[in-house]
């Protein structure tokens, strides 16, 4: 346990993580890589090479030091965390490891400034860290193995169809290669896809929102292809160029906290830019699937008609269900393809649609995107505990 005089110590190193962290985590993995290169293939390595991996761990440990007094502050982002845990397989033994190379980063990166005092006080902190989260992570394993149909760690899956949903987006359904059943889903979770990636010499993990109501003989994903030679596309490019029906992945179960709140009767707004659309359309075909009585607002944006994904679909359970409300923006003028506005999703233009007393509001897409959105719906009033957000991207914190 922590004591007094360690807690200060700890605190006191924020400001430096915040001006030099990202010096630190660098260091700190080409450090941890060196000594143990097996680790790569739990990391992203585009991520790595982009420094995307090494600012999101940076701004984690200086959000710890700042708040070790009280740690409570950041469950939720511990939460967000244990569960991209488990969905990479990271166990207990992992963190020893971790501990190990950070410690000595933080020594040979800090010089004489790291007096054994401050290395102790971290040792203490960085135990008590590893504890919440091999606890919380334990919990989730266990669901996960524990439900029908569930596992953990990875299990191969038979590609039984590819359906293109736009220029950009392809989606992927997904059967068991071992016969066995289809685990129950959160709307809103994702799944982890495991490929090897030969420009790397590595097999890396990537995280897809499952894109289908729960409850099919299938899990769907629906993947954006990114563009040749951007780090972030090698698996995407991989699952639209080379995986075909009849392949096996590897997956791991569903895991994630961005999930609809499924206990409630309020009106559900599902904002989504671009890519963004894949867990809404969990969400919106679940509500559907099973009668919910619930107000729904749809709101999507994207480039132009080309690259919008699942458009028929949401139009057709728009027509069907009176409940249901679309309103579709498009940066770009598209004749081929009706929209209701052009430009950037902009709430404000659509507040008569959208503020509903007691409304819940779930938003995914890129980190701007977020960003935009949550301001613009704290401008008109929407309290925080009333917003879900997901970030695509590592490390992505919306708000």
């Amino acid at each position: 346990m922590l004591n007094h005089a360690q807690r200060d110590l700890v605190r006191a190193t924020a400001p430096v993580l915040k001006q030099h962290g990202i010096a630190l985590t660098t260091h700190f993995y080409a450090r941890m890589f060196q000594h143990n290169p097996e680790l790569k293939q739990i990391f992203n390595e585009g991520n790595q090479q982009s420094g995307a991996q090494q600012q999101a761990l940076a701004m984690a440990v200086a959000a710890y030091a700042e708040h070790i007094d009280n740690p409570g502050v950041l469950a939720p982002v511990l939460t967000h965390i244990a569960n991209k845990h488990i969905s990479l397989g990271i166990r207990p033994e992992h963190y020893p490891i971790v501990g190990h190379h950070l410690l000595a980063s933080v020594r040979e990166v800090l010089g004489a400034a790291a007096t054994d005092e401050l290395i102790a006080a971290w040792a203490a902190a960085y135990g008590q860290l590893a504890d919440v989260l091999i606890a919380e992570e334990a919990q989730l394993y266990a669901a996960a193995a524990l439900k029908q149909g569930g596992w953990t760690g990875w299990r191969g899956f038979v590609v039984a169809k590819k359906e293109q949903e736009s220029s950009e987006i392809t989606s992927f359904y997904l059967r068991p290669a071992d016969g066995g059943c289809v685990p129950d889903y959160t709307p809103g979770q994702y799944i982890s896809v495991r490929m090897f990636v030969p420009e790397w010499n590595l097999m890396q993990p990537r995280q897809y929102s499952l894109s289908d109501a729960p409850g099919n003989d299938y899990l769907r994903i629906s993947v954006k292809r990114e563009q040749t030679g951007n780090l972030i596309g090698q698996v995407s490019n991989l699952l639209h160029n080379r995986v075909k029906v009849g392949d096996v992945i590897d997956l791991a179960p569903p895991a994630g906290d961005f999930v609809l709140h499924q206990d409630r009767t309020s009106p559900v707004v599902l904002i989504s830019g671009g890519v963004g659309i894949t867990p809404m359309m969990a969400m919106l075909k679940h509500l559907v699937k099973t009668g919910s009585d619930r107000a729904i607002r749809f709101v999507h944006g994207c480039r132009n008609g080309d690259v919008h994904a699942f458009k028929q679909v949401v139009n057709q359970l728009a027509a069907q269900e009176s409940s249901i409300e679309k309103t579709v923006f498009y940066d770009e003028a598209c004749p081929k393809h009706s929209h209701d506005h052009l430009g950037h999703v902009d709430l404000a233009r659509i507040a008569e649609k959208v503020i509903l007393p007691d409304a819940d509001y779930y938003l995914c897409g890129p980190l701007a995107f977020m960003q935009a959105q949550i301001k613009s719906l704290q401008t008109m009033g929407v309290s925080t505990e009333r917003i879900h957000a997901e970030a695509f991207g590592t490390g992505g914190v919306a708000a």
